[in-house]
Formats: structure tokens, sequence, C-alpha cells
């Protein structure tokens, strides 16, 4: 059995190195360099729609703003982005942006 935790332990660990994390429906962007946010929310954003969420927080700090000026660029830009606005104070405040997303459209058969 304690084999069986190592062998999960040391996928788990791999999985972190090789940059492969899961998707839920919550970014935060604290790991991130600046230079790497304006092609992952994008993506993030892409990849929830394929899996269904109508709603994401993306925590991208208080700072000085640039995170959270990159992050709201990418998100008037995005075409499944129906609305979106900085959190409330239980959600992150100005340290974190709340985006609502489209509904898809049904295909017609």
């Amino acid at each position: 059995m304690q084999d069986d935790e190592e062998d999960e332990l040391s996928n788990d660990e791999l999985s972190q190195e090789e940059g492969i994390y899961e998707i839920g429906d919550e970014l935060d962007l604290h790991t991130f360099q600046p230079k790497d946010v304006k092609s992952l929310v994008p993506n993030y954003l892409d990849e929830c729609v394929t899996r269904g969420f109508r709603q994401v927080r993306i925590i991208h700090g208080k700072g000085k703003g640039v995170q959270r000026r990159i992050v709201h660029a990418a998100l008037e830009r995005h075409p499944a982005v129906d609305s979106f606005a900085l959190g409330d104070p239980g959600a992150g405040g100005w340290g974190a942006t709340l985006v609502v997303l489209k509904t898809p459209k049904k295909e017609e058969a």
C-alpha cells in the first residue's frame, strides 16, 4: 500500500514539474509572470467553456494593478466572456475578478 502512495505522490510531483495543473473554476495568477498571463487567461477560459463552467474567479492580486489590467484586457477580447467585475470583499475584493461566461449555444440537429 505504501508503494502505491509513493507512486501517486511521484505522479503528482511530476505533473507539477511539467506545468500540468488541474482546471477548476478559480485561477490564481500569483505564481505566474505577467508576460505569461496574456496567453494563459484565454487558454484557461477556453478550457472552462469546454468543461461547462458558467462563472470563474481569476485572482490577480492587488499590487500595482499590472496583472489586473492584463487580465481585464484579455477578458474584453474573449468571445466567451459575458461580463466581468472585481470581486466583492468576500471574493477577493479588487484582487480578484469574477467572470461570467456566455451560455454555449446548442447546435441544431
